[in-house]
């Protein structure tokens, strides 16, 4: 069933981090219902819904939110919910009628978690932005990349580590305070803030002096010899990551360069000249020969794996760390627990697909469920010129 089996949750549909969040609590065993529009919302790439992997575990309900009868269903949700996940512009879901003051008449115990880029209060809160944005204003980007320039490093940084993660963490830390106190209370995260966070430990290294503000110039952002990526004969990539004396001085014995004159490990003036001689190495065998001689010892050493590659490597396979939902391989619910292990419970649903199961479920007689229907307060419409 999961360790979050019993937790009830109200997803209202977004992008990114809150489906994102969702997922989490549902690999989890939570209950949730997602909300979504009753008209397509023209977001993103179309593609058949089981390919939507941020929507999958939970069933979709279509509601209008501009109809007063669709508000008045969503907070009928929110009376049976632990917590409720939000990811509008602030102010937005007050205009609706669905923000937390709204929902704590109907349930003071809700835990109200608002995903938002840049948070809820600020100069820049109602601005748009992405996490390219986020992540730039937080500090994280500048260290990221080659030294000419910053890169995007995909949208793991803003999107999905400092804002689902965080939105998730903190929404399970209210939840739990709740449990004592009987009172709900909002989690507003901010990738601007959750990203600073994940980059606490380069703050203390840089008051200590032992990183510089600047790209390729420090242990861990691509300048040592010793930590970092490398081509093979065959256009592949590997990873080295020999930081500790031990490991650092197997590498040499296996790289066949530990009786050549190298300088001491640290000696951050010769890191240019040893990376080009460990670049030069690498270069001389195919990935596969070098996961035959590297993986599996303390060298610390991986291949690097692409994303249809990752699933089939034994390692992986070994753990069940990849899983197939109805013919789509995608990552399986992590961490793992010893007792009540995560599930991926359902493939993504169809915007709308469990909208009268999912409100029969939730206490809404069929009656009641006519009723909306013949309001135009639920269900799934396709626009008037959509196509057969």
């Amino acid at each position: 069933m999961g360790p979050l089996a019993g937790l009830k949750i109200v997803e209202l549909a977004g992008i990114g981090p809150g489906p994102f969040a969702a997922m989490l609590f549902s690999d989890m065993g939570a209950e949730v219902i997602r909300v979504d529009r009753t008209l397509p919302s023209g977001l993103g790439v179309k593609r058949p819904a089981k390919l939507d992997l941020l929507n999958r575990g939970r069933r979709s309900i279509a509601v209008d939110l501009k109809n007063p009868r669709g508000v008045e269903t969503v907070l009928r949700l929110a009376e049976r919910a632990d917590a409720l996940i939000e990811p509008f512009r602030p102010g937005v879901a007050e205009r609706l009628g669905v923000g937390p003051e709204n929902c704590w008449k109907r349930n003071p115990r809700l835990v109200y978690g608002r995903m938002t880029g840049w948070g809820q209060t600020g100069p820049l809160a109602e601005v748009a932005g992405h996490d390219l944005n986020y992540i730039a204003l937080s500090g994280a980007l500048h260290a990221i990349g080659p030294k000419d320039r910053p890169v995007p490093p995909l949208n793991l940084v803003g999107d999905f580590g400092g804002g689902a993660m965080f939105l998730a963490f903190g929404m399970m830390c209210a939840l739990y305070e709740s449990k004592r106190s009987g009172k709900g209370q909002v989690v507003d995260a901010s990738m601007v803030e959750g990203a600073a966070y994940l980059a606490t430990g380069f703050w203390g290294m840089m008051a200590a002096g032992i990183w510089r503000d600047e790209r390729e110039a420090n242990i861990l952002d691509g300048a040592a010899h010793f930590y970092g990526t490398y081509e093979t004969k065959d256009a592949k990539h590997v990873s080295l990551g020999a930081i500790e004396d031990k490991f650092y001085d197997l590498m040499l014995e296996k790289l066949g360069v530990k009786g050549e004159n190298w300088p001491k490990q640290m000696d951050r003036a010769s890191w240019p000249r040893l990376r080009a001689r460990v670049a030069e190495v690498i270069k001389t065998k195919t990935r596969a020969e070098w996961d035959a001689i590297l993986e599996g010892t303390d060298v610390c050493y991986a291949p690097v794996l692409s994303f249809a590659e990752a699933p089939k490597h034994p390692h992986n396979v070994a753990r069940g760390s990849f899983v197939e939902v109805e013919g789509v391989v995608q990552p399986g619910p992590a961490p793992k627990f010893s007792r009540t292990p995560g599930k991926v419970r359902r493939a993504p649903a169809r915007a709308g697909e469990h909208t009268e199961e999912g409100l029969a479920d939730w206490g809404f007689s069929r009656a009641e469920i006519e009723d909306l229907k013949r309001a135009g307060a639920i269900g799934w419409q396709a626009p008037a010129d959509a196509a057969e």
